[in-house]
């Protein structure tokens, strides 16, 4: 699976991700490969009618397309593209509006799992429990240093891809994993 981003710049379709319920459900579709609106509502406390209507409006935007199988609400849906990447350069100022509400939807999304997932981990067994956490790095880097920091994890990361949709590639005991690489840096000082 080739690591190809698409760098999504329509402003309706970025307001289309400004919805908690829309990141929810494309991440569940995007862990299983693919999900009916029963299966979402289930997983996030939804109706089913909810599901289907985000869904739905997800589909508009060509992020989601039904999968074979299945009718009406038992349909499976899968993401159009497993990487997509959101940013305000080179929009308009409606543009970079939504491309800003977008990404801040998405963080609300992310952070909020990790809390979540964080809070619950003494429930793990021991060996999972050595391997979950947060780490932080205050460093001083050049923008060609991040980039080279963000390519190799990025590498790392996609080590493992092809097991989103071939879950026979997945060995005994793999589980869903979440790995969030947040890169930030300090505004300058005047």
């Amino acid at each position: 699976m080739a690591d190809e981003r698409v760098n999504i710049t329509d402003p309706k379709a970025l307001r289309a991700l400004a919805h908690p319920v829309r990141w929810k459900l494309l991440e569940i579709i995007g862990r299983e490969y693919t999900a009916t609106a029963t299966q979402c509502a289930q997983e996030t406390g939804e109706s089913v009618a909810n599901c289907s209507y985000h869904l739905n409006l997800l589909a508009k935007y060509k992020y989601v397309e039904q999968a074979e199988g299945g009718q009406g609400r038992e349909k499976p849906w899968r993401l159009v593209e497993q990487h997509q990447t959101i940013s305000d350069i080179g929009l308009d100022a409606d543009g970079a509006r939504a491309a800003q509400a977008a990404s801040g939807a998405f963080l609300d999304h992310a952070l909020t799992q990790i809390k979540e997932r964080h809070l619950t981990s003494h429930l793990e067994p021991a060996e999972w429990r050595e391997v979950l956490g947060v780490d932080n790095s205050n460093d001083y880097l050049t923008v060609a240093e991040v980039q080279e920091v963000h390519d190799v994890v990025r590498g790392l990361m996609n080590k493992y891809q092809d097991r989103r949709v071939k879950p026979e590639l997945r060995p005994e005991g793999a589980r869903p994993v979440n790995l969030f690489l947040s890169v930030t840096v300090a505004p300058e000082k005047n």
